[in-house]
């Protein structure tokens, strides 16, 4: 697929959450290589993301990933949780990054020795038998970042990966993001990031509804102009 065509598409999309109505009949087409997604809490970010990765089906509508309806069978997407502890499953690094090959049908032999290539291939050679609870918030991410890759998605979802991440694993994390092939849909807060990372285009979502989806440098001020000037009225 092309970088003009959608790699996630919603057609008249709705979506309800306990008692709450987050999309209502929503249409969307996210093309591109990297697309951001901004808004304030609340606005959708994380419910567009979960919808896009399977793990949550529209009340009314149709999601497309790669062109498939997501009501036909799980994507072949990779979803980075914004807390790593919430997406970690086994105690050590080798069998975290193993799982995913398993999964797709690797036997444990052949899935353990592609595990260490990959962590090798990302600097974490000898990783394989260290505990995942004795690693730094940075590393267990960059973990479940491999994790993620070694299944080899179609897709790549990222929400609010860099929140708990300290400045110099921040920039570690984006230049490695700068690296990857499959397209990636990215929720977060820190604007900068998304000016100045080589996303082509970012999503603003507000109250579930679509303000914008245009290249970072139209979208990013009319954001941060709004939130300013809702600030001032708020202190007014």
């Amino acid at each position: 697929m092309d970088d003009q065509s959608p790699f996630v598409a919603l057609e008249g999309v709705t979506l309800r959450r306990s008692n709450r109505t987050v999309f209502q009949d929503v249409s969307l087409q996210i093309a591109g290589r990297r697309v951001g997604v901004i808004g304030n809490n609340g606005s959708g970010k994380s419910s567009l993301l979960r919808l896009a990765a399977g793990l949550l089906m529209p009340d009314a509508g149709v999601v497309r990933v790669m062109g498939r309806p997501t009501a036909e069978g799980r994507p072949e997407t990779g979803f980075l949780f914004q807390n790593p502890d919430h997406q970690i499953l086994f105690p050590t690094v080798g069998e975290e990054v193993a799982f995913g090959l398993i999964e797709k049908g690797m036997d444990h032999a052949a899935a353990g020795v592609r595990a260490r290539e990959l962590l090798a291939l990302h600097g974490c050679a000898g990783w394989e038998k260290r505990a995942v609870h004795e690693l730094s918030e940075g590393q267990k991410q960059l973990v479940c970042l491999i994790a993620v890759l070694a299944a080899e998605p179609d897709v790549l979802l990222l929400d609010e990966p860099f929140s708990s991440l300290d400045l110099p694993t921040r920039y570690d994390f984006k230049d490695r993001l700068a690296g990857i092939n499959q397209h990636i849909l990215m929720a977060s807060h820190d604007l900068d990031l998304l000016s100045d990372s080589g996303f082509d285009r970012v999503i603003w979502l507000d109250g579930g509804r679509v303000r914008a989806n245009a290249p970072p440098e139209s979208v990013i001020p009319a954001y941060r102009a709004t939130v300013t000037a809702a600030g001032k009225a708020r202190t007014a």
